[in-house]
Protein backbone atom coordinates (compact mmCIF):
# COMPACT_ATOMS: atom_id res chain seq x y z
CA UNK A 1 0.00 0.00 0.00
CA UNK A 2 1.29 3.73 -0.72
CA UNK A 3 0.36 6.74 0.51
CA UNK A 4 0.14 9.87 -1.62
CA UNK A 5 0.30 13.65 -0.87
CA UNK A 6 -1.76 16.17 -2.28
CA UNK A 7 -1.31 19.64 -1.83
CA UNK A 8 -4.54 21.54 -1.79
CA UNK A 9 -5.32 25.14 -2.72
CA UNK A 10 -4.70 26.39 0.86
CA UNK A 11 -1.28 25.12 0.82
CA UNK A 12 -2.01 22.58 3.57
CA UNK A 13 -0.77 18.83 3.08
CA UNK A 14 -3.62 16.30 2.71
CA UNK A 15 -2.40 12.59 3.16
CA UNK A 16 -5.05 9.85 1.43
CA UNK A 17 -4.83 6.40 1.40
CA UNK A 18 -4.41 5.28 -1.91
CA UNK A 19 -6.46 2.12 -1.55
CA UNK A 20 -9.79 2.95 -3.25
CA UNK A 21 -11.52 1.38 -0.19
CA UNK A 22 -10.31 4.10 2.07
CA UNK A 23 -10.33 7.09 -0.02
CA UNK A 24 -11.05 9.37 2.72
CA UNK A 25 -9.23 12.16 4.06
CA UNK A 26 -7.28 11.98 6.99
CA UNK A 27 -8.71 14.27 10.51
CA UNK A 28 -6.85 16.70 10.10
CA UNK A 29 -7.99 17.80 7.05
CA UNK A 30 -11.54 17.61 8.18
CA UNK A 31 -10.12 20.00 11.08
CA UNK A 32 -8.46 22.40 8.31
CA UNK A 33 -11.42 22.59 5.82
CA UNK A 34 -14.04 22.99 8.80
CA UNK A 35 -11.81 26.08 9.74
CA UNK A 36 -11.11 27.50 6.04
CA UNK A 37 -14.09 26.76 4.03
CA UNK A 38 -16.83 25.78 6.77
CA UNK A 39 -16.48 29.68 8.65
CA UNK A 40 -15.02 31.40 6.16
CA UNK A 41 -16.78 35.05 6.47
CA UNK A 42 -15.75 34.42 10.71
CA UNK A 43 -12.27 33.68 10.30
CA UNK A 44 -11.29 35.99 7.48
CA UNK A 45 -12.62 39.34 8.66
CA UNK A 46 -10.38 41.81 9.54
CA UNK A 47 -10.47 41.84 13.18
CA UNK A 48 -8.23 45.05 13.83
CA UNK A 49 -11.15 48.07 13.69
CA UNK A 50 -8.54 50.50 15.09
CA UNK A 51 -7.55 54.04 13.06
CA UNK A 52 -4.63 53.40 11.25
CA UNK A 53 -1.55 55.60 11.17
CA UNK A 54 -3.38 58.46 8.86
CA UNK A 55 -1.14 59.37 5.82
CA UNK A 56 0.04 62.95 5.77
CA UNK A 57 1.17 65.79 2.99
CA UNK A 58 3.07 68.14 4.10
CA UNK A 59 3.85 71.28 1.80
CA UNK A 60 5.84 74.41 1.79
CA UNK A 61 5.04 77.75 -0.12
CA UNK A 62 6.91 81.23 0.63
CA UNK A 63 4.65 82.40 3.38
CA UNK A 64 3.89 78.92 5.29
CA UNK A 65 4.05 75.14 5.72
CA UNK A 66 0.45 73.14 5.09
CA UNK A 67 -0.04 69.86 6.63
CA UNK A 68 -3.08 67.94 5.15
CA UNK A 69 -4.04 64.73 7.17
CA UNK A 70 -6.93 62.35 5.85
CA UNK A 71 -9.13 60.81 8.75
CA UNK A 72 -12.36 60.19 7.51
CA UNK A 73 -15.43 59.58 9.72
CA UNK A 74 -14.18 61.74 12.73
CA UNK A 75 -15.53 64.57 14.44
CA UNK A 76 -12.97 68.04 15.00
CA UNK A 77 -13.73 67.51 18.71
CA UNK A 78 -12.02 64.11 18.23
CA UNK A 79 -8.68 65.81 17.45
CA UNK A 80 -6.21 66.98 20.07
CA UNK A 81 -3.79 69.51 18.75
CA UNK A 82 -0.29 70.12 20.95
CA UNK A 83 2.35 72.00 20.55
CA UNK A 84 5.37 71.42 22.60
CA UNK A 85 8.83 73.17 22.58
CA UNK A 86 8.71 73.43 18.79
CA UNK A 87 7.36 69.48 18.65
CA UNK A 88 3.47 69.30 16.55
CA UNK A 89 1.52 66.72 17.88
CA UNK A 90 -2.10 65.52 16.32
CA UNK A 91 -3.84 62.89 18.51
CA UNK A 92 -6.65 60.83 18.78
CA UNK A 93 -8.36 58.32 20.93
CA UNK A 94 -11.66 56.99 20.76
CA UNK A 95 -13.85 54.34 22.58
CA UNK A 96 -16.86 53.03 21.21
CA UNK A 97 -18.97 50.55 22.85
CA UNK A 98 -22.04 48.84 21.11
CA UNK A 99 -24.79 46.83 22.87
CA UNK A 100 -27.49 44.25 20.25
CA UNK A 101 -30.27 42.44 22.29
CA UNK A 102 -32.00 39.90 20.00
CA UNK A 103 -34.74 37.76 22.15
CA UNK A 104 -32.31 36.09 24.58
CA UNK A 105 -28.78 37.03 23.68
CA UNK A 106 -26.84 40.03 23.60
CA UNK A 107 -24.29 40.75 22.16
CA UNK A 108 -21.89 43.86 23.47
CA UNK A 109 -18.80 45.23 21.31
CA UNK A 110 -15.89 47.66 22.62
CA UNK A 111 -13.70 49.23 20.73
CA UNK A 112 -10.66 50.98 21.47
CA UNK A 113 -8.71 53.12 18.53
CA UNK A 114 -5.83 55.93 18.79
CA UNK A 115 -3.17 57.29 16.86
CA UNK A 116 -0.71 60.00 17.38
CA UNK A 117 1.30 62.05 14.46
CA UNK A 118 4.45 64.29 15.79
CA UNK A 119 6.49 66.40 13.39
CA UNK A 120 9.77 68.73 14.41
CA UNK A 121 8.74 72.43 13.42
CA UNK A 122 11.51 74.11 11.96
CA UNK A 123 12.51 77.44 14.16
CA UNK A 124 11.06 79.69 11.07
CA UNK A 125 7.62 78.75 12.27
CA UNK A 126 5.34 81.84 13.80
CA UNK A 127 3.83 79.55 16.83
CA UNK A 128 1.83 81.99 17.56
CA UNK A 129 -0.46 82.23 14.29
CA UNK A 130 -1.05 78.21 13.85
CA UNK A 131 -4.53 77.38 12.65
CA UNK A 132 -6.40 74.33 12.28
CA UNK A 133 -9.79 73.22 10.61
CA UNK A 134 -11.30 70.03 9.87
CA UNK A 135 -13.14 70.12 6.77
CA UNK A 136 -14.80 66.78 4.69
CA UNK A 137 -12.47 64.12 6.65
CA UNK A 138 -9.40 65.71 5.88
CA UNK A 139 -7.54 67.73 8.72
CA UNK A 140 -5.57 71.07 7.69
CA UNK A 141 -2.96 72.92 9.69
CA UNK A 142 -1.51 75.83 8.25
CA UNK A 143 1.95 76.76 10.23
CA UNK A 144 2.38 80.16 8.90
CA UNK A 145 6.79 81.71 8.62
CA UNK A 146 7.85 83.95 10.84
CA UNK A 147 8.17 87.72 8.47
CA UNK A 148 12.13 87.17 8.60
CA UNK A 149 11.72 83.81 7.46
CA UNK A 150 9.48 84.44 4.54
CA UNK A 151 11.00 84.30 0.61
CA UNK A 152 11.40 87.81 -0.71
CA UNK A 153 10.48 87.77 -4.13
CA UNK A 154 13.39 87.87 -6.70
CA UNK A 155 15.08 91.34 -7.34
CA UNK A 156 17.60 93.30 -9.78
CA UNK A 157 20.79 94.67 -7.97
CA UNK A 158 22.15 97.92 -9.97
CA UNK A 159 25.78 98.22 -10.29
CA UNK A 160 26.66 102.02 -9.48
Amino acid sequence: MSTLVNVPKNGGLISRNSDKSSNLPVWSTWIDDFFNEGLPSLFSQNFNSGISLPKVNIKETAEAYFVEMAVPGLKKSDFKIDLDNQILSISTEMEVENEHKDGNYTRREFGYSSFKRSFNLPESVDEDKIIANYNEGILNVRLPKKEEAKQKPARTIKIS
